[in-house]
């Protein structure tokens, strides 16, 4: 690492090596030494999200709290909001080794632009991790059987300190010959294993291929709303936040709000997941190793403007409709300013992936702010 740090989620090892030897760097010093790693600080008296107390809605989302051990040092390293990594009905591999790699988009101020013609093109993609960090999310959201991340789910939302929250983050399962009922019926299903694991609320990720190579669930707001309705149901009072991609089109966020929180089946959404870039290495050849990954979706410093573009956007709408749900702002936090950036468009809480696997203590550091 070009800085000298090490992330908590080590990019050098497989996914399975970090599930379990992870987490990393301070992560792992904050398990092994938890007097140590209390925030030095608390912002006094806390904010409601979603009904729960919690002293900063600040954390990490989805994506790299492989399991407990991360979420617990996520919570001891002052990140009151932890999004436990998207959970399935069954068991799911992960893409091939590697998953991570440095991006390098052309822009001087290394963002990516949705629908310019660099992401079709090819972004340079390698091992020169540097900051501001842009990376490569590719590992086909895999999950440990139910038997397995139950237990260790319950565990992560017990560990949560006074004024932190465990949040679950769960999909369905599309397998072959499944039709849409099917498919409903398999969201249904995993929604009720992380209700038994007594969760308080849960997001559920729209925002990954899970409807084949390159097509997020999203893009289609009505099944997104007919799933919804049918997970609400099962879930009961619990909230339910959807995990959205960058929606470009105003008519069709829209669409997806009015057929979900318009509805009262959806109280938040997290936006955004990655944009999606053809990656290739320096002599133009595809960078992610095996069929069908000529793309992956980038995150990190690269998709601050997106993000924020995504929340302001949202925020118009939930203005103009005069409904009352949680945004949840992602993509390119990697600095206090960046947290206040967010809030100030519209965002009840902010939450750092990337940002936050290369700085630990950025909790820390955004608390020191207020």
């Amino acid at each position: 690492m070009s800085q000298g740090f090490a992330p908590f989620y080590d990019v050098n090892r497989t996914y399975e090596d970090n599930y379990l030897q992870g987490p990393f760097g301070a992560f792992a010093e904050a398990l092994r030494n938890a007097e140590d790693s209390a925030p030095a600080a608390q912002p006094a008296g806390g904010e409601d999200f979603l009904g729960f107390r919690v002293n900063l809605p600040f954390g990490i989302p989805a994506g790299p709290l492989l399991n407990e051990k991360f979420t617990t040092a996520a919570f001891r390293m002052g990140f009151d909001l932890a999004v436990y990594k998207t959970v399935r009905s069954r068991a799911w591999s992960c893409n091939a080794f590697p998953n991570v790699l440095a991006v390098h988009p052309k822009n001087a101020d290394g963002s990516l632009i949705p629908g310019s013609a660099e992401l079709d093109e090819g972004v340079l993609a390698d091992t020169r991790y540097e900051l501001p960090i842009s990376i490569s999310n590719s590992f086909g959201v895999p999950s440990r059987d139910p038997d397995e991340w139950q237990p260790d789910m319950r565990k992560a939302i017990e560990a949560a300190g006074d004024g932190q929250l465990l949040v679950p983050s769960f999909q369905g399962s599309r397998v072959d010959g499944m039709d849409q009922d099917g498919y409903i019926a398999d969201h249904i299903t995993t929604a009720r294993l992380v209700c038994e694991t007594g969760a308080g609320l849960m997001e559920m990720n729209t925002s990954c291929p899970n409807e084949g190579h390159n097509r997020l669930l999203c893009h289609d707001p009505h099944l997104v709303g007919r799933i919804t309705e049918a997970v609400k149901n099962e879930i009961g009072d619990r909230p339910l936040i959807v995990k959205l991609a960058y929606i470009p089109n105003d008519t069709d966020l829209e669409i997806m709000v009015k057929e979900t929180a318009a509805h009262g089946t959806v109280q938040g959404f997290s936006t955004i997941n990655t944009i999606s870039a053809k990656l290739v290495d320096a002599n133009g050849d595809q960078a992610l190793p095996g069929a069908g990954r000529d793309r992956s979706g980038v995150c990190g410093n690269a998709i601050r403007g997106a993000g924020l573009d995504m929340v302001g956007r949202l925020n118009a709408i939930r203005e103009k409709l005069g409904l009352d749900f949680a945004i949840v702002g992602v993509g390119g936090v990697i600095r206090p300013e960046d947290y206040r950036a967010y809030r100030e468009t519209g965002a009840n809480a902010v939450m750092s992936a990337t940002g936050a696997m290369w700085n630990a203590n950025l909790a820390r550091d955004i608390k020191s702010t207020i």
